[in-house]
Protein backbone atom coordinates (compact mmCIF):
# COMPACT_ATOMS: atom_id res chain seq x y z
CA UNK A 1 0.00 0.00 0.00
CA UNK A 2 2.48 2.38 0.73
CA UNK A 3 4.13 2.14 -3.01
CA UNK A 4 0.91 2.44 -4.69
CA UNK A 5 -0.15 5.51 -2.13
CA UNK A 6 3.57 7.43 -3.21
CA UNK A 7 3.03 6.06 -6.69
CA UNK A 8 -0.22 8.04 -6.78
CA UNK A 9 1.72 11.40 -5.39
CA UNK A 10 4.43 11.32 -7.66
CA UNK A 11 1.74 11.26 -10.28
CA UNK A 12 -0.05 13.86 -8.88
CA UNK A 13 3.49 15.79 -9.02
CA UNK A 14 4.48 14.53 -12.34
CA UNK A 15 1.15 15.68 -14.13
CA UNK A 16 1.10 19.07 -12.81
CA UNK A 17 4.18 19.53 -13.79
CA UNK A 18 3.69 18.85 -16.93
CA UNK A 19 0.75 21.31 -16.89
CA UNK A 20 2.74 24.50 -15.94
CA UNK A 21 5.40 23.85 -18.29
CA UNK A 22 2.42 25.38 -20.66
CA UNK A 23 2.55 28.65 -19.23
CA UNK A 24 6.00 29.20 -19.94
CA UNK A 25 5.77 32.37 -22.25
CA UNK A 26 1.66 32.23 -21.47
CA UNK A 27 2.15 33.83 -18.08
CA UNK A 28 0.51 37.19 -17.49
CA UNK A 29 3.80 38.90 -16.60
CA UNK A 30 7.79 37.68 -17.10
CA UNK A 31 7.89 37.21 -13.71
CA UNK A 32 5.09 34.78 -13.27
CA UNK A 33 6.67 32.75 -16.22
CA UNK A 34 9.66 32.20 -14.13
CA UNK A 35 7.43 31.90 -11.43
CA UNK A 36 5.91 28.89 -12.55
CA UNK A 37 8.52 27.12 -14.58
CA UNK A 38 10.08 26.78 -10.69
CA UNK A 39 7.02 25.63 -9.39
CA UNK A 40 6.97 23.38 -11.89
CA UNK A 41 10.41 22.42 -11.94
CA UNK A 42 9.99 21.69 -7.97
CA UNK A 43 6.72 19.58 -8.64
CA UNK A 44 9.04 17.26 -11.26
CA UNK A 45 11.92 17.16 -8.43
CA UNK A 46 9.13 15.94 -6.14
CA UNK A 47 7.95 13.24 -8.69
CA UNK A 48 11.19 12.17 -9.46
CA UNK A 49 12.27 11.72 -5.96
CA UNK A 50 9.29 9.96 -5.10
CA UNK A 51 9.31 7.00 -7.91
CA UNK A 52 13.17 6.36 -6.87
CA UNK A 53 11.74 5.28 -3.24
CA UNK A 54 8.90 3.52 -5.52
CA UNK A 55 10.85 1.53 -7.51
CA UNK A 56 12.92 0.32 -4.74
CA UNK A 57 10.56 -0.67 -3.13
CA UNK A 58 8.63 -2.62 -5.77
CA UNK A 59 11.98 -4.14 -6.28
CA UNK A 60 10.95 -5.45 -9.65
CA UNK A 61 14.01 -3.90 -11.35
CA UNK A 62 12.21 -0.38 -13.20
CA UNK A 63 13.47 2.97 -13.10
CA UNK A 64 11.78 6.64 -12.51
CA UNK A 65 12.11 6.79 -16.60
CA UNK A 66 9.72 4.02 -16.91
CA UNK A 67 7.34 5.11 -14.59
CA UNK A 68 7.05 9.26 -16.38
CA UNK A 69 7.56 7.76 -19.71
CA UNK A 70 6.52 3.90 -20.43
CA UNK A 71 3.45 3.38 -18.61
CA UNK A 72 -0.44 4.62 -20.00
CA UNK A 73 -2.81 6.58 -18.97
CA UNK A 74 -4.82 3.76 -17.08
CA UNK A 75 -1.31 2.93 -15.42
CA UNK A 76 -1.37 6.53 -13.74
CA UNK A 77 -2.81 6.96 -10.40
CA UNK A 78 -3.06 10.61 -10.21
CA UNK A 79 -6.08 12.47 -8.95
CA UNK A 80 -8.18 14.30 -11.99
CA UNK A 81 -7.98 17.81 -10.46
CA UNK A 82 -4.36 17.73 -11.96
CA UNK A 83 -4.61 16.39 -15.54
CA UNK A 84 -7.31 18.56 -16.98
CA UNK A 85 -5.63 21.73 -18.71
CA UNK A 86 -5.94 25.27 -17.18
CA UNK A 87 -5.69 27.57 -19.77
CA UNK A 88 -6.94 30.43 -17.76
CA UNK A 89 -4.68 31.67 -15.31
CA UNK A 90 -7.57 32.05 -12.35
CA UNK A 91 -7.95 28.31 -13.04
CA UNK A 92 -3.94 27.65 -12.31
CA UNK A 93 -4.07 29.65 -9.46
CA UNK A 94 -7.24 28.13 -7.82
CA UNK A 95 -6.14 24.93 -8.71
CA UNK A 96 -2.79 25.33 -7.53
CA UNK A 97 -4.21 26.78 -4.09
CA UNK A 98 -6.18 23.12 -3.76
CA UNK A 99 -3.42 21.11 -4.35
CA UNK A 100 -0.28 22.92 -2.36
CA UNK A 101 -2.59 22.91 0.78
CA UNK A 102 -3.58 19.12 0.75
CA UNK A 103 0.58 18.85 -0.17
CA UNK A 104 1.58 20.75 2.63
CA UNK A 105 -0.41 18.36 4.90
CA UNK A 106 0.47 14.90 3.44
CA UNK A 107 4.40 16.12 3.13
CA UNK A 108 4.10 17.19 6.31
CA UNK A 109 2.92 14.12 7.96
CA UNK A 110 5.85 12.01 5.88
CA UNK A 111 8.13 14.27 7.09
CA UNK A 112 7.22 13.88 10.75
CA UNK A 113 7.22 9.85 10.64
CA UNK A 114 10.10 7.44 10.03
CA UNK A 115 9.50 5.79 6.65
CA UNK A 116 11.47 5.49 2.86
CA UNK A 117 9.91 8.80 1.94
CA UNK A 118 10.54 10.78 4.75
CA UNK A 119 13.92 12.72 2.94
CA UNK A 120 11.77 13.41 -0.22
CA UNK A 121 8.96 14.79 2.03
CA UNK A 122 11.07 17.29 4.07
CA UNK A 123 12.26 19.07 1.31
CA UNK A 124 8.68 18.98 -0.44
CA UNK A 125 7.55 21.13 2.36
CA UNK A 126 9.57 23.73 1.68
CA UNK A 127 8.41 24.07 -1.58
CA UNK A 128 4.76 23.48 -1.04
CA UNK A 129 5.18 25.93 1.53
CA UNK A 130 5.90 29.03 -1.30
CA UNK A 131 3.76 27.44 -3.64
CA UNK A 132 0.58 27.71 -1.05
CA UNK A 133 1.65 31.09 -0.21
CA UNK A 134 1.92 32.01 -4.18
CA UNK A 135 -1.18 30.76 -5.11
CA UNK A 136 -3.01 32.47 -2.06
CA UNK A 137 -1.60 35.79 -3.23
CA UNK A 138 -2.60 35.45 -6.68
CA UNK A 139 -6.21 34.34 -5.53
CA UNK A 140 -6.73 37.42 -3.07
CA UNK A 141 -5.18 39.60 -5.96
CA UNK A 142 -7.70 38.66 -8.89
CA UNK A 143 -10.71 37.47 -6.04
CA UNK A 144 -10.71 41.34 -4.42
CA UNK A 145 -9.84 42.39 -7.45
CA UNK A 146 -11.63 44.06 -10.98
CA UNK A 147 -14.77 42.85 -11.28
CA UNK A 148 -13.97 40.60 -14.50
CA UNK A 149 -10.87 38.53 -12.02
CA UNK A 150 -13.70 38.54 -9.75
CA UNK A 151 -15.80 36.74 -11.76
CA UNK A 152 -13.21 34.58 -13.67
CA UNK A 153 -11.84 33.72 -10.16
CA UNK A 154 -15.28 32.35 -8.96
CA UNK A 155 -15.47 30.74 -12.28
CA UNK A 156 -12.89 28.97 -11.58
CA UNK A 157 -13.03 28.36 -8.30
CA UNK A 158 -16.77 26.35 -9.05
CA UNK A 159 -15.06 24.77 -11.65
CA UNK A 160 -12.06 23.17 -9.61
CA UNK A 161 -14.22 22.77 -6.04
CA UNK A 162 -15.65 19.61 -6.97
CA UNK A 163 -12.15 17.67 -7.67
CA UNK A 164 -11.35 18.06 -4.00
CA UNK A 165 -13.01 15.37 -2.22
CA UNK A 166 -10.76 13.06 -4.68
CA UNK A 167 -7.75 14.67 -2.65
CA UNK A 168 -9.57 13.25 0.82
CA UNK A 169 -10.65 9.98 0.05
CA UNK A 170 -10.03 7.83 2.90
CA UNK A 171 -7.12 5.11 2.62
CA UNK A 172 -6.93 3.92 6.09
CA UNK A 173 -4.08 1.53 5.17
CA UNK A 174 -1.97 4.15 3.25
CA UNK A 175 0.77 5.62 5.42
CA UNK A 176 -0.98 8.90 5.51
CA UNK A 177 -5.09 8.42 5.39
CA UNK A 178 -6.07 11.28 3.51
CA UNK A 179 -9.12 11.86 4.93
CA UNK A 180 -8.05 12.75 8.44
CA UNK A 181 -6.46 15.90 6.89
CA UNK A 182 -9.75 17.01 5.83
CA UNK A 183 -10.20 19.73 8.26
CA UNK A 184 -6.75 21.14 8.56
CA UNK A 185 -6.83 21.06 4.37
CA UNK A 186 -9.95 23.32 4.42
CA UNK A 187 -8.62 25.12 7.19
CA UNK A 188 -5.73 26.53 5.19
CA UNK A 189 -8.13 27.16 1.72
CA UNK A 190 -11.14 28.59 3.22
CA UNK A 191 -9.90 31.78 5.14
CA UNK A 192 -8.35 32.47 1.71
CA UNK A 193 -11.18 32.38 -0.43
CA UNK A 194 -12.93 34.11 2.08
CA UNK A 195 -10.55 37.21 2.07
CA UNK A 196 -10.54 36.84 -1.60
CA UNK A 197 -14.33 37.53 -1.24
CA UNK A 198 -15.18 34.34 -3.67
CA UNK A 199 -17.99 32.30 -2.47
CA UNK A 200 -16.58 28.78 -1.42
CA UNK A 201 -19.19 26.20 -2.98
CA UNK A 202 -20.36 22.98 -1.18
CA UNK A 203 -18.46 20.06 -1.67
CA UNK A 204 -20.09 18.02 -3.52
CA UNK A 205 -21.63 14.45 -2.39
CA UNK A 206 -20.82 12.29 -5.41
CA UNK A 207 -17.61 14.15 -6.84
CA UNK A 208 -15.61 12.86 -9.51
CA UNK A 209 -13.16 10.64 -8.66
CA UNK A 210 -11.57 7.04 -9.73
CA UNK A 211 -7.88 8.69 -10.84
CA UNK A 212 -6.53 6.78 -8.43
CA UNK A 213 -7.66 3.64 -9.75
CA UNK A 214 -6.51 4.32 -13.28
CA UNK A 215 -10.25 6.00 -14.26
CA UNK A 216 -8.97 8.94 -16.07
CA UNK A 217 -10.51 12.07 -18.24
CA UNK A 218 -9.40 12.07 -21.91
CA UNK A 219 -7.03 14.40 -20.93
CA UNK A 220 -4.60 12.48 -19.32
CA UNK A 221 -3.74 10.42 -22.54
CA UNK A 222 -3.16 13.41 -24.19
CA UNK A 223 -0.97 14.93 -21.85
CA UNK A 224 0.80 11.80 -21.85
CA UNK A 225 0.91 11.55 -25.47
CA UNK A 226 2.97 14.77 -25.50
CA UNK A 227 5.22 14.26 -22.43
CA UNK A 228 6.34 10.72 -23.69
CA UNK A 229 6.68 10.98 -27.38
CA UNK A 230 10.56 11.37 -27.74
CA UNK A 231 11.26 8.55 -25.08
CA UNK A 232 8.60 6.36 -26.45
CA UNK A 233 10.15 7.08 -29.73
CA UNK A 234 13.70 6.34 -28.95
CA UNK A 235 13.82 3.36 -26.23
CA UNK A 236 16.67 2.32 -24.68
CA UNK A 237 18.35 5.95 -25.48
CA UNK A 238 20.56 7.91 -22.83
CA UNK A 239 20.79 11.60 -23.09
Amino acid sequence: MTADFLLGLADDALVTAQRLGWWVSRAPELEEDVALANIGLDQLGQARGLYAVVTDLEGLGRTEDDLAYLRDAPDFRNVLLVERPQTDFAVCVVRMLLLAAWQSEVYAVLAAREGPARGVAAKAVKEVAYHLDHAAQWVLRLGDGTELSHERTQAALDAEWPYLPELLEPAPAAPVDPASLRDAVLGRVRPVLHEATLVVPELPADPPTGGRAGRHTEHLAALLAEMQQVARAHPGATW
